[in-house]
């Protein structure tokens, strides 16, 4: 007998943020130790210690395990904060932007390169958390059902267009909320390094015959390009 199963519902930005940061957080704790900590830091102090905590808390609350918590201070007050859809991107992207910051102007290239293995690991669990989800529905890690599973959901925020063939899926994003975000705090130095490793890490994560070309950058060209083939 067939069962009939719904899909798994998005993961919320709040725990995507958090789990982004936990995945860097290890990457520059590998790389540079304690310094890095401190780093990590400081970057966090930079954003907001009481905006962390509510992403830090809402995370947890929603079932996610993460080590931004150990990064807030014990005595920071709990704040009702703008929980519109929009602030939790730009948080996201803020949030980013000062951890990297922090560590890439101490360590510069070798800073950049831990920064980026922490986003291409993050990458590669959703892919497979992705594979997951399309494996609930009794399905394969195809091409047809990648972005059907996708577990981010498509904010309005994100201006693109889709397009499908049978070995290929070409899109185009024209705006992105974390690629402004950068753009407006001038920040980009840091955010092509998010830009750089996440859409390949996720496809090699769903489906390791998946390839991504990605030539274009909202923050450099002004648009994002990408084509997703998978090798038969």
């Amino acid at each position: 007998m067939k069962i009939n199963r719904q899909p798994l519902p998005t993961l919320s930005m709040y725990r995507i943020t958090a789990r982004l940061f936990t995945h860097v957080e290890a990457a520059v704790n590998a790389a540079f130790g304690e310094h890095g900590k401190e780093l990590i830091q400081k970057g966090v102090s930079r954003f907001g210690f009481d905006l962390a905590q509510n992403i830090s808390l809402r995370a947890a609350g929603e079932g996610e395990t993460h080590i931004l918590g150990d990064y807030i201070p014990s005595r920071t007050e709990k704040k009702k904060l703008d929980q519109n859809e929009a602030v939790i991107y730009s948080q996201m992207a803020r949030l980013f932007g000062q951890v990297a910051k922090a560590v890439v102007d101490v360590y510069g290239e070798k800073g950049k390169d831990a920064v980026r293995e922490g986003v291409r690991t993050f990458g590669e669990a959703r892919g497979k958390g992705i594979a997951e989800r399309a494996a609930h529905l009794g399905q394969d890690n195809t091409i047809e059902n990648y972005l059907s599973n996708y577990d981010m959901g498509r904010s309005k925020l994100f201006e693109m267009e889709t397009h499908h063939s049978p070995e290929v899926i070409e899109q185009t994003f024209t705006a992105c909320p974390f690629g402004q975000q950068w753009a407006d705090d001038n920040m980009g130095e840091y955010g092509i390094l998010y830009c750089e490793m996440i859409d390949p890490s996720i496809a090699k994560g769903y489906n390791k015959d998946f390839e991504v070309d990605h030539d274009q950058y909202v923050l450099k060209e002004g648009v994002c390009e990408f084509k997703f083939k998978l090798k038969k």
